[in-house]
């Protein structure tokens, strides 16, 4: 591409950008395993900002059409191949001596906790609509893909005063959280509730998503087993495009069927 071009201006330039890239990709005018143009080259190409670049290139990543390097840039990945997507572990395993252990994760910052009154999905599942919660809020990412996610975890007041070290300290590992309540002498279930939806714009700024990208969306429920009264919610945000959630899935026993009366005969 020699001659300078322009795309028109819209709110959404850098979508313009990335289906125009996406489309010289499919057409093989960029071959597998070549590197894009840079954000400088793409700046003086189409006439935008670098900011614009920036977003073009992270919409081609969630298309799954190129994967970034550090200190390469962007490569075009084969043909039919897909961003490798980010393995979001969701298992909890209980250790023999009683411990509980969840997958690491990394943090991007120290997390923030915050009083709120609890709503919407939180709120049916606790059933606790418009009461008071603690709320602790994380933002994570995997280092190998760059995939940011939000996580927060909601402790409503009624479970803050039952077991108020958990009060005391809200933002502690959510393993150590689990420990907290078991040493209560609670015999601890979790239900998971998988959706999505589109991301607010808020939600988009904070996990890099475009306009058109989807949000995945679970919410775990911590319970107490014997009473089937729930204790804790925690909330995670992952992009849909490149995320996926892995479970062990370990088979419950099924009640015993009831069988059916004896009929004697009548000369009995």
């Amino acid at each position: 591409m020699t001659a300078r071009e322009h795309i028109e201006r819209a709110p959404s330039m850098y979508m313009q950008v990335a289906q125009r890239m996406a489309s010289d990709i499919r057409r093989g005018r960029y071959e597998p395993g070549e590197l894009l143009p840079s954000e400088t080259e793409m700046v003086k190409m189409y006439g935008i900002g670098k900011a614009t670049a920036r977003a073009a290139v992270a919409e081609l990543r969630h298309m799954g059409l190129v994967e970034s390097q550090q200190g390469k840039g962007s490569i075009v990945l084969p043909s039919g191949g897909v961003l490798p997507a980010t393995r979001v572990e969701r298992s909890i395993q209980r250790t023999a001596k009683g411990s509980w252990r969840l997958p690491e994760v990394t943090q991007t910052e120290p997390p923030a906790v915050s009083r709120t009154a609890l709503d919407g999905p939180p709120a049916l599942l606790l059933g606790q609509q418009d009461q008071d919660a603690i709320s602790v809020d994380r933002m994570i990412h995997d280092p190998a893909t760059g995939a940011r996610m939000a996580h927060r975890v909601l402790i409503p007041m009624s479970t803050a005063a039952d077991v108020p070290s958990i009060a005391e300290q809200p933002d502690a590992e959510i393993s150590d959280l689990y420990q907290q309540l078991a040493d209560t002498g609670l015999s601890l279930s979790f239900t998971e509730h998988v959706t999505a939806r589109a991301p607010y714009p808020d939600e988009r700024t904070a996990l890099g998503l475009s306009d058109a990208s989807p949000l995945l969306i679970t919410y775990r429920i911590t319970g107490d087993a014997d009473q089937e009264r729930p204790l804790l919610c925690e909330e995670l945000k992952a992009p849909a495009a490149t995320c996926q959630l892995t479970y062990p899935v370990t088979p419950t026993k099924a009640p015993a069927a009831k069988r059916p009366a004896r009929r004697r005969p009548a000369s009995e």
